[in-house]
């Protein structure tokens, strides 16, 4: 889900679990704006979205791990608009039978989400702003699962 407010990931963590009792593991990633670097802190982080497109095409990745990982359940939740550094800017559990799938199916959707989701992202540094794109590194990441499809 994309938010334009603040995510729990304690109570989404509860009711990831009571909705799917023969989970045996849960696996959380939750990623927060990081406040400060070795030379300009970031103040926040703004993003938009298309609100046809970022949202559908996150539904899809969700469907195709599944569809390729046994899970009990897989949430992911997406903050939009201005976050603040500190904040929570996602949350991706995944519930399983055995905790491998878990930190599989959690691991490849962030590398999606990093890589391929439909965001634009502007970091507000205490120099100015600008807009920023992957990081190389998280295209490497992102291609362990391209021998997997």
């Amino acid at each position: 889900m994309l938010i334009d407010g603040t995510i729990k990931s304690g109570k989404l963590l509860d009711e990831l679990r009571l909705a799917n009792p023969e989970a045996g593991a849960v696996v959380c990633f939750t990623g927060q704006v990081r406040g400060a670097n070795e030379t300009d802190p970031v103040k926040a982080l703004y993003l938009e979205h298309h609100p046809d497109l970022t949202w559908p095409a996150i539904t899809s990745e969700i469907t195709k791990i599944r569809s390729e990982i046994e899970l009990a359940g897989l949430d992911v939740w997406h903050r939009i608009g201005l976050i603040p550094a500190g904040e929570t800017i996602v949350h991706v559990a995944a519930a399983a039978r055995h905790r491998r799938n878990a930190f599989l199916a959690a691991d490849r959707m962030m590398d999606y989400l990093k890589t391929e989701a439909i965001f634009w992202k502007r970091e507000d540094r205490q120099s100015g702003s600008k807009w920023i794109e992957p990081r190389s590194e998280d295209y490497k990441d992102a291609k362990r699962w391209q021998n997997s499809e």
